[in-house]
């Protein structure tokens, strides 16, 4: 996943945040078993994978 994002941000003016759950109880509770999960905004769109089309449509969507 992280290779899609990276991919697809050379498209589109994004900022990035990697996040370690391991070291925030809360997140570890919610994502745990959904590693990588990716969100838009707060919004989850994909967890384990994604495709970059998929990614694509997801933000293209977002930018109005």
């Amino acid at each position: 996943m992280k290779q899609v994002v990276a991919s697809v941000a050379e498209r589109f003016e994004l900022a990035i945040t990697e996040i370690n759950i391991d070291t925030d109880p809360e997140l570890e509770k919610m994502y745990g078993w959904e590693i990588p999960v990716l969100l838009i905004e707060g919004v989850k769109i994909a967890k384990y994978r994604i495709s970059e089309e998929q990614l694509t449509r997801a933000l293209a969507g977002r930018a109005g």
